[in-house]
Parts: structure tokens; sequence; C-alpha cells
């Protein structure tokens, strides 16, 4: 049943087997983020960026009731091009997208779910959901929080979106026991801003502490995501007031109003570049690299992997270059043996 309604890419999953860098992103922004063929356009350059760092992208999305881990470019166009026809597809949505072939673009809860499925580690986004203002009344709380709390991956991004209650977001995080890291930052970015008035839990400067955070956390068997804030850069980002009051003054505060905000107010070709809310794509595919994309610790082997594959997999085998960001994890000695021409990982713990 498995194999009918998840497909992994013959490129991914090659990556993959080889211990090659791989970065998971998501398909909502691509069907209700931007205009066609706007949003086409962008994805194609964000594949171009992860490339060029020496990593393979991995696009989720759904087509027809099929989950495919690795659009190609006819299978991004379609779901551009098809628009706000196609679902939102978060946690809840996947089994019956699925049972009644649906076609479906992926919030960051879903494809953190098959990332994690496929043995992804890292995944880039814009920015993340969380808990609206007003929740107390409301309980308007993003699945991307309860995602992150329980799915062991680590999302790269520019922030929570400024639209939410941060404050609230974070105590929420705090509550699934998210660290919530800022890169190069001490202060929680919010998507088009660098500022948002709330600090982070930690704050990391170097691939290098990321991965080896990233690698504890997975080696401990915690079964939490980690957020990665990276702030929008500078001749991209927008005044955090400015932001604020274009917010208090619409009663709509939904993400595709601050979408069409800033690609208005933002003159191009930086308007086109917005996606993922100007994060630097280029840390995402390092960071994968990194941590190794396909060490995992999971309850079950990816949906790809021969049945004889322990379900523990992992490789130390990275792409060259990349031994430079790995330098703070050299006299690390984690409670694991990795073994270097082997899929599977022997704990010296048991």
């Amino acid at each position: 049943m498995l194999k009918d309604c998840v497909r992994i890419s013959d490129e991914v999953k090659q990556a993959l087997s080889e211990g090659r860098a791989v970065v998971a992103l998501e398909s909502t922004i691509i069907a209700h983020g931007m205009p066609y063929p706007q949003n086409v356009e962008t994805a194609y350059e964000v594949d171009k960026i992860i490339r060029a760092h020496g990593a393979v992208p991995a696009t989720i999305g759904v087509i027809n009731g099929e989950f495919i881990v690795g659009l190609n470019k006819e299978e991004i166009e379609y779901l551009g091009k098809h628009g706000a026809e196609v679902r939102k597809v978060s946690h809840r949505d996947i089994s019956t997208c699925i049972s009644k072939k649906l076609d479906g673009a992926t919030t960051v809860s879903a494809t953190m779910f098959f990332a994690e499925m496929a043995g992804i580690s890292v995944f880039a986004t814009g920015g993340i959901g969380g808990v609206h203002r007003g929740a107390e009344e409301t309980m308007d709380i993003s699945n991307d929080l309860d995602e992150l709390g329980r799915t062991p991956v680590m999302v790269v991004c520019a922030g929570a979106k400024a639209i939410l209650d941060l404050g609230k977001t974070l105590e929420y995080l705090e509550t699934k026991g998210v660290p919530v890291i800022g890169y190069g930052t001490k202060e929680l970015p919010a998507f088009y801003t660098r500022s948002s008035g709330f600090g982070v839990d930690y704050e990391l400067d170097t691939p290098a502490e990321l991965a080896r955070a990233y690698r504890v956390q997975r080696e401990l068997r915690l079964k939490t995501g980690m957020l990665v804030t990276n702030p929008i850069p500078e001749a991209y980002a927008m005044d955090h007031e400015v932001i604020n009051a274009a917010i208090d003054r619409e009663e709509d505060t939904a993400t595709p109003f601050m979408l069409s905000t800033a690609i208005s107010v933002v003159p191009p070709p930086m308007s086109t570049t917005m996606w993922p809310s100007g994060l630097a794509m280029s840390m995402p595919a390092p960071m994968a690299a990194a941590t190794g994309s396909s060490m995992r610790y999971t309850r079950r082997a990816p949906a790809w992997m021969p049945a004889s594959t322990t379900a523990r997999s992992s490789t130390s085998v990275m792409p060259e270059g990349t031994q430079m960001m790995t330098r703070g994890l050299n006299s690390w000695k984690p409670p694991v043996t990795l073994c270097r021409n082997s899929r599977s990982i022997r704990s010296v713990m048991s």
C-alpha cells in the first residue's frame, strides 16, 4: 500500500543511498503563496541555489493522491498553474488526500512528515506557522508546532510569520520541547523582518555548531524537531514597525495577505526572490551535508529501502568540500558507532 501512495524520485533516492546532502522543500508556497508564473520561477530558482551548493532539492507535493518526494519541473509547473485549485495539505489531510486521489500542496507539517519518512534530515522553508493572535478565544494554532514537537527534522526558516502571536508561539514550542536556534542572531526573526522583540533559546553561528547540536539530539533519540531561524538579509528586510502596522490595519491577517503585500511594496527583481522569505538557501545545503542527510533514528525504514535494510540507517559519506563544516565534530565522540561502509548504526550504549 505504501509504495502505491508515496514515491521518492530516483535522484533523491540515489542521493540518500549515497549519503549525499538532500534538502526538503514544501509546495504550499508554490500553489498558494504567489501568482503564476512567479511561483514556478521562484521554485526553480531555489532549486538552482541548492544545487549550486552541493545538495539535492526534494520538493514534496501530491498529485492524484500520490505523495512525491522530489517533484520534477513538470510536476512543479502543474501545481503552480493550478494554484488555489490545489488543496493545502497538512498532517490531518494526508490519509484522505491519498484515498480520494486529490492534488495537494504540502504545508510545513506534511512536508516534515514525508521528509522524515524518506530519510531527509534538513527542511528549508520561508516561515513556520504558529499561535495566531487571539488564540486564547479562537484556539487557532498551526499544526506546524505539533509536528515540530514529534518529528525529528531540522527546519531552517526565516522565523515565524509576523502575523502570529510570537510570544505565545515561543511558549508553545517550549512546551513541546522544541529548541529554537538563532543562526547568527539572539533575536527571533519574523519572516520579512530581522527583528521581533523576542529572543531565541540559543545562538549558534556556524554550520558545524548546528550540526553538532542536531547530531547530539538525534544520538540521544529525542523525538522533537529543531527550529533554526536564519534572518532575512538586511538588503531585503522590511521595517518591523511597518509590517506590524499593516497587520493591525487588516482584519484578515492570513499569510496570503502578507505575501501579496510584500510583493506589492518590494520592487522587482527583489520580489521574485522573496521565497523563502530572503532565506539564504546556501545555508541549508551545507547543513544537510554537515549533519549527514541520511543519519536518522526512526521506528520505520524509508519507503524506498529494501526490506532487508535496518530501519536505523546512517552514512558518514559527505560531499567533497564539506569537511571544514564538520571540523567542530572531530573531537566529539558520539554514543554510537557510525559505520563508514555500512548502512546500519550499532549502538554501543546497549
